[in-house]
This record gives structure tokens, sequence and C-alpha cells, in this order.
């Protein structure tokens, strides 16, 4: 079989690895012009590397890169996306067990994901995390997986646009606009989350979170068993006591108390969310047992460059919350600390408002706000807009941003980088972001 193996970052590299079995022909067809290849493996490389695919007979897209791109590139061959694949939708089709847990949303999938992975390890069940997480999900079929065991996949919309298969359980965590640079709208974003459960049947489970518009529509497309879970505001009583949801300080399921919100190692409000969301995914795996509960979500602390503490200097609490790339993030950030807070804000553009993040600013006791990156005159208009005006400029270089930052602090404030962008243009990634900020501050 002739396959076109449409990228070559790690998902490509994994799927170059599991296709290349002897039996097929493989054919790289990246951007990049300087890639080395196995000697066995041909190249279609340069700006025209999406060209003339319909020569193949197999397909296999990367998630960075929207269908729509393969259809404008080959407008001679109409049916084009018939012969599109992913690693994500393979590895639904071979793998060994159906107990598939997919996560997703915009905010907390990770967390959701480690928590709900964690519950079951407690439970004795065993179980495999991969996905957007971290392994490609083909990788994870070297671990073994057995067909009793569970498998929990996160799941982003890029691998989700055009899945073809659904998990045993779908979560749909929160969901606000996000990735509108590579989406042609909202709408669409929503949609290619809905893929997750598109394709369920009645013996399935959905969860999602109620007190989210777009989670609530990610989940309704499925015919599966629902079951929602809810995070009220300070203050608020949950609309309806069913599901996970939050009550005073006590996480319920169903009228069964499961532990208490005051127990979570985890910062914020939003975690709550993220623990609700496990609780409502594992309680039947689990027999309904709120011990594993309690003792997983007073010991986990997070995943890296989410709401992670690196250091205090002077009294000053420095954290790194470089993962978090939406408004929506960073306002959860924010209100995770009552203790003033200079936030760093500003990267790439998603073509998201910064409207309500602006109003945030200036209602949530921020002391100073350090702005960075492309973003950084349309944020400083929507923040003057919003009645705050502390505003300093960081500069090109982590060194000068962390220095910015710094000097606006007081001794029992919070220095926070959770810029609300994607860090392209500064920084490589997030990850880079992150590890540059931690490595800036621990040198203090």
């Amino acid at each position: 079989m002739k396959i076109a193996l449409l990228g070559y970052g790690d998902q490509g590299k994994s799927a170059l690895e599991y296709w290349n079995d002897g039996k097929n022909q493989l054919t790289v067809c990246d951007r990049n012009t300087g890639l080395q290849l196995p000697d066995s493996v041909g190249g279609q490389l340069g700006t025209d590397y999406l060209n003339d695919l319909d020569q193949f007979d197999m397909l296999v897209r990367t998630p960075a890169l929207h269908p729509n791109d393969i259809v404008a590139a080959n407008p001679d061959a109409p049916h084009i996306l018939e012969k599109v694949t992913t690693v994500t939708n393979e590895f639904f089709r071979v793998c060994p067990t159906k107990n598939i847990i997919g996560v997703t949303g915009t905010k907390g999938k990770g967390t959701t994901s480690s928590l709900i992975t964690n519950i079951l390890k407690a439970a004795g069940k065993p179980v495999h995390l991969g996905g957007n997480i971290g392994i490609p999900p083909l990788d994870l079929l070297k671990d073994n997986i057995q067909p009793n065991d569970w498998v929990v996949l996160e799941l982003a919309n890029f691998q989700l646009i055009d899945l073809k298969f659904a998990p045993k359980i779908g979560v749909c965590v929160m969901v606000a606009p996000e990735h509108l640079n590579w989406h042609t709208d909202m709408d669409e974003y929503v949609i290619s989350k809905q893929q997750l459960f598109a394709h369920q049947t009645v013996h399935d489970l959905a969860v999602f979170n109620r007190a989210n518009a777009h989670s609530k529509d990610v989940a309704a497309v499925s015919p599966a068993t629902k079951i929602s879970y809810e995070v009220p505001g300070p203050g608020a009583e949950p609309t309806t006591l069913t599901g996970a949801y939050l009550k005073g300080d006590t996480i319920y399921m169903n009228d069964i108390e499961v532990c208490k919100a005051s127990g979570i190692a985890l910062l914020g409000r939003h975690n709550i969310e993220n623990v609700c969301a496990a609780i409502a995914t594992t309680w039947e795996v689990i027999n309904r047992n709120p011990a594993v509960v309690k003792q997983v979500i007073g010991s986990f602390t997070g995943l890296e460059h989410r709401l992670e503490l690196v250091r205090e200097v002077n009294g000053i609490k420095y954290y790194d919350d470089s993962f978090g790339t939406t408004p929506e993030t960073a306002i959860v950030a924010m209100q995770a600390f009552d203790a003033p807070k200079v936030v760093i804000l500003g990267g790439a553009s998603k073509e998201v408002s910064f409207t309500v993040l602006a109003q945030v600013v200036a209602s949530h006791n921020v002391r100073a706000v350090v702005l960075v990156g492309d973003t950084a005159n349309e944020m400083e208009q929507n923040l003057k807009t919003a009645g705050y005006d502390n505003i300093v400029a960081g500069g090109d270089t982590m060194q000068s941003i962390v220095e910015a930052a710094q000097s606006e602090a007081q001794p029992g404030d919070i220095v926070l980088l959770s810029t609300g962008c994607a860090s392209f243009g500064l920084f490589r990634n997030y990850k880079d972001r992150g590890e540059q900020f931690q490595t800036v501050v621990n040198a203090l």
C-alpha cells in the first residue's frame, strides 16, 4: 500500500514506525526540506508537500494539519478526504481493549485525564494514559494493552475533527473559544469536539459540564447515557443535585458524599470542576468508593506548567501557568489566588477577545500587568477600556519579562505567568516558555 504521512512531528514519527512494516511504501510529506528520513522512506518536502496526494492509497494526517488544507491542495481530487486517517483513528480501530475513556475540552482536559488515570490506578485497574498529553496513541500499543485494561486519551480538537470512532466513556470539560486561527469559526471548533461523542451508542457514557453551554452542546450529539457535573460559583447552589456537584465544601455524586473540596491538593476552583469530572467518569468503575477518590485528590498536585509553584523569593511566589493559552485559562489562574498579583499577559494571537480578561484583571487584585508579544497593544487597549492602567512592558526575552514582574511585586504577592495567548514568536511553544520562566526564576 502506498501511504503518505502528512507531517513529521511526534505523531508522524509514531505513524512511520507503525506502518513501516516492509509491506507498505511510505512517503513523508512535510514543509520542512531539512528532514532526515530513513533510507527506505520517500519524501515529498517543501511548500508543495500537499500536492498530488491522490496518487497514494492512504493519507495519515498529522493533528496540526487542517483537512481543508488537504482539499485545497488537491482540487482535482474531490473525494481526497476519504483516504485520510489519523493515528488516533487507527488506535481506536486496533486497540485490544474497548475500555477507552476520551477526554476533551478547552481547559482542564490534561488534569482531568491524569485524575481519571490516578483514580483508576488507585482502584487497582490496569490503565494506560496518552494522546495529546504526551504519548502518541499508537505508541501506547507497546504497553501490552490487555482486553480488560483501561485507556485514557486526552484528545484535542485537532485530533477529533475527523474522528470516526467513539470511546466507551466520553468526557467534555469546560469549552471556550480557542484555536480560532485554525478553525473557520467557533461552530467548527465545537463540531470537532462533538466527534468524540457522535459515534457513541446507547451502551456508552457521556460526561459533561452542565454549567458550560458549549460542553453541553458537545455532549448533546451522543445517544449514550449522560452524566453531568457542576461547580457553582462561590456561595451559589448547584442547579440540580444529580451527577457530581459541589455543595458548600462537599462534593457529592448523586446523593453520596464523596470528598471535601478543601481536601483537594490542586489550586483553583476550576480544578474542583476537574475533580468532579473525574468522579463522574470513574464512579461506577471504582464501585462507588469515596476512599479511592480521597486518596488521589489529596496527593495529586498537578501537571507541569499548570499553576506550578516555581519558588518563593523575598516573600514573592512565582507560579508557572504557561500551559494556559486562552483568556479563560488566565482568568481562572488569577481567580485561584486572593493575594495581590503581578500577571504576565500576551503572546501570539489566536483571534479571540480579551474584553472579559481585561475586566477580570481590573477587579481581581492585580497589582500590575506585564505585557509581552504581538498581542500587547491590543491587550493594553482592552485593559485601559476596563479602567486598568498599571501596565509595564516586558520586553522580548524571558529575563526582561521576569525582571519587569519582579520590579512591580511586593512581599506577599504572586507573580503569575498565565499569558492568555499562544507562545509563538518569542518562544517555541508553551513548554519552552514555561521552562525559560522557571530557569530565570530559579536564578533570582
